[in-house]
């Protein structure tokens, strides 16, 4: 067992303690139903909603300190940054933690943006760029991690272009008045996924005698068929409403 892992468990049980409680609230967030926000296709829905209100006391505390979303943007991204230096050196768990954190100042940026009426085309590019960058810090950081391991640099390479595909086709789909945000494997789930395979598999893989990595390596592999499918789906969904009757 790790050092972080038994807090790992305490996060765990306390996620799986207050989902419980919400289960009993008879409540959704208002601001990701206007905004028609969706994880694993509407199946993880319920997922959403309580992870918005689990880190409601954080985003109310936020608009008490008076923090504002340039400083939740730019947290975001030196927390990403820092996740993927520590994924490159090896420290997996430090790195996942990081993204976690990286991910909840994502989310109250903009949410602090809108509950302040702030939300500009300034910050949304910042935003959406910014997350970008995040991406890329973290996928280099497998491939130095994975530098060593057959394909694993490979996986590594491979799920960043994915995601980058993904994110490419909404970003051109929107200039010609498409907006294609479907599909499988958006952001939240792709950051999903990868904070839970640093934050397990060293323990995992210790406990099974396997090479610490494995599951990594497995997790960035499904993540780059994923993406890359996702952005095929996106890229024919916006080319059907975008053809025209003398478009071959």
């Amino acid at each position: 067992m790790t050092a972080l892992f038994p807090v790992f468990v305490v996060v765990l049980a306390a996620a799986l303690l207050s989902i419980a409680v919400y289960a009993f609230l008879p409540r959704r967030d208002a601001d990701a139903d206007r905004r028609g926000s969706r994880f694993l296709l509407g199946l993880g829905d319920f997922l959403l909603h309580w992870f918005l209100w689990a880190i409601g006391p954080a985003e109310r505390a936020a608009l008490r300190l008076g923090l504002t979303p340039s400083a939740l943007n730019a947290t975001g991204f030196g927390l990403g940054l820092l996740g993927g230096l520590f994924i490159g050196f090896g420290s997996l768990e430090l790195g996942g933690w990081a993204i976690v954190l990286s991910g909840v100042c994502d989310v109250l940026d903009g949410r602090v943006a809108r509950a302040r009426s702030l939300a500009s085309a300034y910050g949304k590019f910042m935003d959406s760029t910014l997350d970008r960058f995040v991406e890329a810090f973290t996928f280099l950081g497998f491939a130095a991690y994975l530098r060593h391991r057959p394909w694993g640099a490979f996986m590594a390479t491979a799920a960043l272009a994915g995601s980058l595909l993904v994110s490419y086709a909404q970003s051109r789909g929107e200039t010609v008045g498409v907006t294609g945000a479907g599909g499988l494997m958006q952001r939240g789930e792709r950051m999903v996924l990868i904070c839970l395979a640093c934050l397990v598999d060293p323990t995992l893989t210790s406990w099974r005698a396997r090479a610490e990595g494995t599951i990594v390596v497995w997790v960035l592999a499904f993540i780059g068929v994923a993406t890359f499918g996702t952005a095929i789906y996106r890229t024919a969904w916006i080319a059907g409403r975008l053809r025209g009757p003398g478009d071959p």
